[in-house]
């Protein structure tokens, strides 16, 4: 019995490949691989900006000067702002990961059609296809929803 060793799907598919599949082929296990390590990339980064971020805030000294004082936790307010938008995006990722397991990635929540490999590349947390997420921003924008 011989072993097999395989390449990730994203080590041998390019965007553009990906790109020029054919649409029989939506959502295949190689267009699902793909996206699986994009957002396992995604992933790692964000929880290592996090960790970091940590680090950051329990090394900061102190600083007698009030302006360098004010200076500093003005970086680190504009830091936690910017993690608390990482944490809800790694919210998404990880319930897209959670979608490709289910079997429902790729696919628009509101209407059951294709997202779309080009918005899943651009946006590779995206729920909605293009039309309904343009749907969903002009109800938001005239009735406040």
């Amino acid at each position: 019995m011989e072993s097999v060793i395989t390449k990730p799907a994203t080590a041998v598919i390019s965007e553009q490949a990906l790109l020029a599949m054919p649409e029989a082929e939506y959502m295949n296990d190689v267009q699902l691989a793909f996206f699986r390590a994009r957002l396992q990339e995604i992933e790692r980064e964000l929880l290592q900006n996090a960790g970091e971020t940590t680090e950051h805030l329990r090394e900061t000294p102190f600083v007698p000067d009030p302006a360098d004082r004010a200076t500093i936790e003005e970086e680190h307010a504009l830091e936690l702002r910017t993690r608390d938008r990482e944490r809800k995006l790694l919210k998404k990722v990880q319930q897209a990961l959670q979608r490709i397991d289910g079997g429902d990635y790729g696919w628009c929540e509101e209407t059951g059609e294709p997202i779309g490999v080009p918005r899943l590349l651009a946006r590779p947390t995206a729920t909605l296809s293009l039309e309904a997420q343009q749907r969903r921003e002009l109800r938001q924008k005239l009735y406040g929803d």
